[in-house]
């Protein structure tokens, strides 16, 4: 039987994995969004991206760089099996009642569509992902340990604001280069940013009542970390 601590991090490290997941896979989507006035496009894989931030977060907050450290390569490692996956199942020839007329269901064309056009999303956003991740948990850490543990909205925002500003340019380059127009792409880049720049700063009141639900429902203790980044205790 797991005790809580297992248990919160189990839920945690599964919910970040599914959701880094979902947004690779949807990630193809583009949609029109207003933002003072001006029309930006942006990719559907922001929707489930706010979950990553906030959960790895909690899981720095709570279990460590190194607890973080290994989700971050967990969903690396889900990620790029879901790749090959869906490049099999793209390979396999579809069944022939598929291409009657009269069929409804899901096509070969449909399939390579939606599915296998976005592996090249995939990628770009794991290469992204783990210089993105492992920005993050450092500058998470370094802000906590200066702050002598203090000012959770300045090493939960700072370390998202940071990593997630360079999360966003090489995925989207990677993505969309000869696919789209370099105006394009440096406008999906502005607009992905702003929009991770609100939702870091509108989830700080949620993060501090998850880490005060965890805290006092849950019982357990964040890591104290000393100024030169040691854990205390």
């Amino acid at each position: 039987m797991l005790d809580r601590r297992q248990a919160l991090f189990v839920v945690l490290a599964c919910s970040f994995v599914a959701a880094l997941v979902l947004g690779d896979t949807i990630g193809g989507k583009l949609v029109d969004v207003t933002l003072f006035g001006i029309t930006f496009p942006i990719s559907v894989g922001m929707i489930p991206f706010p979950l990553t931030f906030l959960l790895t977060d909690l899981i720095n907050e709570f279990y460590g760089q190194r607890a973080a450290r290994f989700v971050t390569l967990t969903g690396l490692g889900v990620a790029l099996t879901c790749f090959v996956l869906i490049t099999v199942a793209a390979v396999l020839p579809i069944a022939q009642l598929t291409r009657a007329p009269d069929w409804t269901g899901v096509t070969d064309d449909a399939f390579n569509l939606v599915l296998n056009s976005s592996q090249r999303i995939f990628l770009a956003s794991m290469v992204a992902y783990v210089v993105g991740q492992f920005l993050d948990m450092s500058v998470f850490r370094l802000l906590k340990a200066k702050t002598h543990n203090a000012y959770l909205w300045l090493r939960a925002t700072g370390s998202t604001l940071v990593s997630q500003l360079v999360d966003t340019v090489v995925i989207q380059f990677l993505a969309w280069t000869g696919k789209l127009a370099f105006e394009d792409i440096v406008k999906i880049c502005l607009t992905s940013y702003l929009f991770k720049v609100l939702v870091a700063v509108g989830l700080t009141p949620v993060i501090y009542a998850l880490h005060a639900l965890v805290e006092k429902r849950l019982g357990l203790q964040p890591e104290k970390l000393a100024e030169d980044g040691r854990p205390v205790g």
